[in-house]
């Protein structure tokens, strides 16, 4: 993964770079061209004031003929040459060495051939001018221009980086107030003010979504707790005349194992009924009181109400205590978290196994015996695939899971040595 100003930055630098290395040859030929341009109107002033000077002597052919000698030993690929005609001029580039110099390397030379006549005598002139200089020139200003474009570069990057990280502020907050949001606290979420016109689109759409999202929320949790309520009174009613039906005289065996199924059926709709309300409790916050509690000796008077279900399994309890194991919590939550636990631990033991509890500082564990891991993803979600084959509601481990939530409790679950391993750390932070 890669920040997304990085992806742009990345694309800025490398155009950057392609467009520097394209004007260096740009920058090269443009300079040359000038180069030249100004050399050849030099050569030209040159040749002009040549073919005056030599002009004026036309009247002393001694003086002409010295004046051209001189010229020509002064500089001999220059050199001013009689010609039968006069023709056009023309302009060149040719690289030599400079014999005068001393040196064997080769230097550009600009030339222009250019024609003149005194009195009857056409002339060839020569006029050259040494372009080398050019070179360095355009090196020189390559190497500046580079300078200065790295430094722009440098200055472009951290310039950039300072004013993202200021510009990206209110987005990086926004993330962040949505990764702690929790659509059960029922509140507007508080997004920091910004004037940029795409995070206001975004707070706006956020604010939209979260608004509809509570009132769903309000409205699922309603009619769960509603109709919970309201089933109650019926279901209590109908057991109860299943009560009566069953005890009325001239049932045959039959019709009364048909009542026996349906009150079996209608309890474990009750019990579905009570746990849907009292997770609906739950999510509204109607147990709020806390205390100080020792899981040791709740856990040991839970454990004696439990016998009968303990002896009629002929399982064998074990309660391993490190540490009274202090935490804060609503004693009647805690109570029916460690109930459900140790009765999904009993539901789910052969005859004549054990359960293990140990109790440390920051820890419960409940281990009964068993044959293959659960699936974890769906152990704690309610009415799960795990659940639907058992005799439970399918609400106990959701409920364990709801309670611990509520406490930032960590709940966890794993397989070892033939072991199903429920453990709530009561260390706080995130569920394991």
């Amino acid at each position: 993964m890669k920040n997304l100003l990085d992806r742009n930055l990345k694309a800025y630098i490398i155009y950057a770079l392609v467009v520097f290395l394209s004007s260096v040859p740009a920058y090269f030929l443009i300079m040359d061209f000038i180069w030249r341009s100004e050399l050849h109107e030099h050569n030209e002033i040159v040749a002009f004031r040549a073919k005056e000077r030599f002009k004026r002597l036309a009247n002393d052919p001694a003086a002409l003929h010295r004046s051209i000698e001189t010229w020509n030993s002064i500089q001999p690929e220059a050199a001013i040459m009689p010609v039968n005609a006069m023709d056009e001029d023309s302009v060149y580039t040719i690289y030599r060495e400079i014999r005068l110099a001393g040196h064997e390397e080769l230097d550009r030379f600009h030339g222009l051939i250019t024609y003149f006549i005194v009195g009857d005598q056409a002339f060839r002139i020569t006029i050259e001018t040494n372009i080398e200089e050019s070179y360095e020139t355009i090196a020189a200003i390559t190497a500046v221009t580079a300078v200065f474009f790295f430094l722009l570069l440098g200055g472009f990057l951290l310039l950039n980086k300072k004013l993202s990280r200021r510009l990206w502020a209110p987005f990086h907050e926004t993330v962040g107030k949505l990764e702690a949001y929790d659509l059960k606290s029922q509140t507007q979420i508080l997004l920091p003010e910004t004037n940029i016109i795409e995070f206001e689109a975004l707070q706006a759409g956020i604010r939209k979504l979260i608004s509809g999202n509570i009132a769903a929320y309000r409205e699922q949790r309603e009619f769960t707790e509603n109709a919970s309520h309201e089933l109650q009174t019926p279901l209590a009613i109908v057991q109860s005349k299943l009560d009566l039906f069953l005890q009325t005289d001239g049932l045959t065996e039959a019709q009364s194992g048909i009542i026996e199924e349906a009150n079996h059926s209608l309890s474990r709709v009750s019990r579905i009924n009570r746990n849907l309300v009292l997770l609906a409790k739950i999510d509204n916050g109607q147990f709020a009181a806390e205390e100080l509690l020792e899981l040791l000796p709740v856990t040991r008077e839970l454990s004696q109400e439990m016998e009968d279900f303990l002896a009629e399994k002929h399982i064998h309890l074990v309660l391993d205590a490190h540490s009274r194991g202090a935490v804060t919590g609503n004693r009647a939550l805690v109570e029916i978290m460690l109930t459900n636990l140790f009765m999904n631990a009993i539901r789910h033991s052969p005859y004549e196994s054990e359960i293990r509890i140990s109790i440390f500082d920051n820890m419960i564990e409940v281990a009964n015996s068993g044959t293959q891991p659960l699936p974890e993803d769906k152990l704690f979600k309610r009415f799960s695939a795990a659940a639907v084959h058992s005799t439970g509601t399918g609400l106990g481990l959701a409920i364990v899971r709801q309670v611990s939530l509520l406490y930032g409790w960590q709940v966890g679950y794993r397989f070892s040595d033939g072991m199903h391993r429920f453990t709530v750390g009561f260390a706080g932070g995130s569920e394991t």
